[in-house]
Order: C-alpha cells, then structure tokens, then sequence
C-alpha cells in the first residue's frame, strides 16, 4: 500500500498535470472536492482512470462542508463525503436546480489514538467520550484524574477534526449525541496528518481521525478500544479493524463514506464513464489506501442506484448511527 503521504505528493502533481490537460481539452477533466477522508479514494481513482480511460480528474481536500458548498453552487462534478448530506445542504443544491445521486464507496471508523507512553488508558466508554467532548467540557474537563478514578492528574489535551469535517459531524453524533455539537478547545485539523503528529508528539494527548491515518501510522501512536455499552460486545472494548468496521461491532463510530455526483454533471460523458469507473474499482482502490471495502451486497446496491440514476438521500437529512447501509439502500426498491 502506498503512504498517504505519497498519495498527497502524487495528487499535487496530477493536479498540475490535470490543469495543463484542461488546457489542451477544456470541459474533459472531472472535479472532485470535499472529505479529507474521502480523498484517498478519489485520488486513487483519479490517478487509475488517468492510465486506464484516459480521463483526468482534479481532487480537491475541502472537508465535508466544504465541498458541498461547492458542489451545491455547481462549481464541482463530485464531492467527496464522510457523512451523508445535510437538510441544510440538500437545500441548497435544490436552490440552484443541482440534482444529485448519494453513492457509498466504502466503510471507515473513527479511531481514538493515544501516544504510544499514555500506559494508563486501557479502552474508553461512550460516557467517557462524551464526558471529555460535550460543549459544557470546554474549560472544565482538563485532567485525565477527571475522566477515571485512578488515572493519573494530567492534563488532557484533545485533538480532532474540524467543524467543517464530515468526520466532526459524526463523531459528535454518535459521541455527543448531537451533529456538529462539541466543545471548542481543542486544537482543530482538516489535515489528518497534523492530527497524527499532534497525538505522536504529546505524552497526554487524545485524538480521533479516520481509520486509514491510524492503520498508516500505527507504529507511532495507540489505538484505543471503544466500550458502546452494550453487553453482546463485552467489557473490554472493541478495537476498530477491517473485520470491526465492516462487520458492525465497532459502534458507534463505523460509518459509511461517500461521493455525491451531480446528476447534470452526468450529462457529459466523460463525468458518467469516470463515475462507473470509480464504482468498479471502489472496492479494490478502499482496501489499497486503507479503508474497508463495501460488501458485496452494498456494493451490488450502490451500482444499481447508480445505473437507476437514483438521486436523493436514504439518510433524510443526516447521519444515522448504527444503521446498515444494506437495509436503507435495499428499503429503496434494491432487492
């Protein structure tokens, strides 16, 4: 598997690549923008369908909200998502006559990551979570002593993605119980690999990022078990893997990822013959670069609501936490 490292290198020189084919065929590039998440995937892609169909794309790293702010001002063909489109959103893009197709690409969890010297933090509940990040924490909870009898009067100091991250609106949700809900003092990134060296570099730091970071950097930092609370799951916590995430056990922070594809943007048959060729290597191009790949089921659904042309969102208005996409794509009309 490559780095990510080496995959942001070689998206800064696609993208180069790619303005200097804008010039020479203007209206043959496709634009991605959006989920720092998402982009490992879509620059994976861009770079395959640049060899194999001859298509060039850009891919831009906006963050969630970012990108569907300009997807919904017709500015981009695809925006990248690391959690299902908002009411507000969704408005927007209506606003402007943008119609649009909801795909899954790939699963992902969020992990919880410790310094490699934190020797005290064993696993983390949901109550804990949430006692560290709810917004009446801020200036309040800054001691580990205050998240666990026994654990050490240490500062805590917390690091995460930022508010225009779909990554941010999940992990509130499931954490906080409310989307884009936290408190505001902790050091923010919409770079995941600020994060990573933020957390390596801090004795007492705690930070939460996608899956793929962690599963690339694991050697410099400690993963931490998450403990949902519920009795089928035990009293130790589970740890985020491949097997965890596609699997469900690992709740309430395993989450689909996705692309939005303009439904007008289609029209040019560039756009359309990159998407179904972003779609069949979906599942090989998420394993490469980290992710967990879509079951075959998903998979099977996600390409039919594709080929349907199907827009809209089976999520109405939202993350849903602890919902199988198998049973919102298949409720559509999937079999």
């Amino acid at each position: 598997m490559r780095t990510i490292t080496a995959w942001v290198s070689l998206l800064a020189l696609a993208a180069t690549t790619t303005a200097c084919s804008k010039k020479q065929a203007a209206g043959g590039s496709v634009s991605i923008d959006g989920s720092s998440t998402v982009f490992l995937i879509s620059a994976a892609a861009a770079e395959r369908a640049k060899k194999e169909i001859g298509i060039d794309a850009t891919v831009g790293s906006s963050g969630t909200g970012g990108g569907f702010k300009k997807f919904c001002a017709g500015d981009i063909d695809i925006a990248g998502a690391s959690r299902p489109i908002k009411a507000a959103e969704a408005d927007a893009c209506k606003a402007k006559n943008i119609e649009w197709i909801e795909l899954p690409v790939a699963y992902d969890g969020i992990a919880l990551v410790v310094n490699t010297k934190n020797a005290f933090v064993d696993k983390l509940t949901v109550d804990e979570l949430k006692k560290m990040w709810a917004p009446e924490a801020e200036g309040q909870v800054t001691k580990w002593s205050q998240i666990r009898e026994g654990w050490p009067d240490q500062p805590l100091r917390l690091l995460g993605a930022g508010a225009d991250s779909g990554t941010y609106d999940y992990f509130t949700a499931a954490i906080v119980g409310k989307e884009h809900s936290s408190r505001g003092d902790y050091r923010q990134s919409e770079d995941d690999n600020v994060l990573v060296q933020g957390v390596e570099s801090d004795d007492n730091a705690l930070g939460f990022f996608g899956f793929a970071y962690y599963a690339e950097n694991k050697d410099k930092l400690k993963i931490v078990p998450i403990d949902d609370g519920k009795p089928d799951n035990g009293d130790g916590g589970i740890t985020p893997s491949a097997e965890t995430i596609a699997g469900g056990s690992y709740q309430p922070l395993s989450r689909p990822i996705f692309i939005y594809v303009s439904k007008g943007a289609l029209a040019k048959a560039h756009v359309a013959k990159f998407v179904d060729f972003y779609l069949a290597n979906a599942t090989a191009l998420s394993a490469k670069v980290g992710y967990v790949p879509l079951p075959a089921k998903v998979d099977e659904l996600t390409k039919k609501r594709f080929a349907d042309r199907k827009t809209g969102s089976v999520f109405a208005g939202g993350s849903k936490v602890g919902v199988t996409l198998e049973q919102l794509l298949a409720s559509e009309g999937g079999s």
